[in-house]
């Protein structure tokens, strides 16, 4: 039998909540997220999301809670009446670390002044705003509500009513762009003096419209090759700005600004999730609420919780393990791992590591610039089968 143990770094008890709000002003033609852009039932939905909070509160065995993440969809259109009685309603049910990570994802057409001036007097101490571009053709294409000005004002804004960690979001590989204008984005970004930038490579997911455009012919298909020219450019220029690319998609200006919550999914922590199409896992079991506001709402209002799940296989656990701590800087602790395990991973290791796609430091397999190409390629040779 493959044994799953736990490592020292892991007994550290961190567990997070994550929120999904799912509406947004308009759909972006890449996105396969769960949301809505009627927004009728906007204020219901969140009184349901309250109402799951009581029916959820013990998910987590009452651990302190250290990161806390509304996402989407759109956290920020929501009014200041939903926002609290979404956070006075954590509070209440929930212990929660006074030092804690709270962040909202925003987008920057949200973020006028008064809106700014709202979120101020919120726990929310981390914003993530969804820029994706600083070019207006690049935002057209994708079908943003924002253009250029408002992605730079919105970032502005925010630091000069006193919000200091900020990450924004930048996707690249789109058919329209190159290298020089790729670039020219991450300049922009690094002149905001932002602390944290996560960068998405544009991939087609069927049923969205940008899938449409391109089988239909009025889109052109995605490069791979340029998108992995881009990444080779963005890893380039972080690196020659010292700094830490801590996760295959994330950057941080320093070790303080790695996103905390997104660093507890990749170690393995527990979260609850709160919402429609919301995700939990608790360490040995994954389960997903229904991805249909009305269902989730009716559910909800009738006392039940109504989400699928799947208990994980110890196979499984260590694969988890496998395909979150691989993507990071930190890398897949083979101590974390029992006999056989260990070894069977670290033999299927050993073609990467010549091939200097990977490394192995202190126990630790880590992925190689060139490895962090074709990581998802390594993920999946390294994973174990089932007995």
């Amino acid at each position: 039998m493959l044994i799953l143990i736990t490592g020292k770094s892991d007994n550290i008890v961190m567990a997070g909540i994550y929120i999904h709000i799912p509406f947004c002003r308009q759909a972006c033609h890449y996105c396969d997220f769960h949301f809505s852009v009627k927004q009728e039932y906007k204020t219901a939905t969140v009184a349901a999301i309250v109402k799951e909070m009581e029916l959820q509160q013990h998910y987590l065995g009452n651990e302190l809670i250290h990161t806390i993440y509304l996402g989407g969809g759109t956290p920020s259109l929501l009014n200041q009446y939903e926002l609290n009685s979404i956070f006075e309603k954590l509070y209440q049910r929930f212990d929660i670390d006074s030092n804690a990570e709270i962040t909202l994802e925003a987008n920057p057409d949200d973020l006028t002044i008064e809106k700014i001036a709202e979120l101020a007097q919120l726990p929310v101490n981390r914003l993530s705003i969804g820029i994706q571009s600083f070019d207006d053709a690049d935002l057209k294409w994708m079908n943003r509500a924002h253009n250029a000005k408002q992605a730079t004002h919105s970032v502005q804004a925010a630091q000069d009513a006193g919000f200091d960690n900020i990450s924004i979001d930048l996707m690249y590989g789109l058919p329209e762009s190159n290298e020089e204008m790729w670039e020219q984005n991450i300049s922009k970004a690094l002149e905001l003096n932002v602390n944290h930038i996560s960068c998405y490579c544009l991939t087609v997911e069927p049923k969205t419209a940008l899938a449409h455009f391109i089988l239909s012919g009025k889109s052109k298909p995605i490069n791979e090759e340029q998108s992995a020219r881009q990444f080779e450019v963005l890893m380039k220029k972080m690196k020659e700005q010292d700094w830490k690319h801590y996760e295959i998609s994330n950057f941080s200006s320093d070790d303080l600004h790695c996103s905390k919550h997104n660093t507890a999914y990749w170690q393995g922590k527990k979260y609850l999730g709160l919402g429609p199409s919301a995700h939990s896992f608790n360490g040995v079991s994954r389960q997903w609420n229904v991805s249909n506001n009305h269902q989730y709402m009716e559910t909800i209002n009738n006392g039940k919780t109504g989400f699928e799940k799947e208990i994980l296989t110890p196979t499984q656990q260590i694969n988890e393990r496998i395909m979150t701590q691989l993507r990071t800087m930190w890398g897949l602790k083979l101590t974390d791992f029992a006999a056989p395990a260990a070894d069977l991973i670290r033999d299927s290791s050993r073609e990467f590591i010549t091939a200097g796609f990977a490394s192995l430091e202190n126990n630790a397999l880590i992925l190689t610039d060139s490895g962090k190409l074709i990581a998802d390629k390594i993920i999946v040779d390294l994973m174990l089968e089932e007995d």
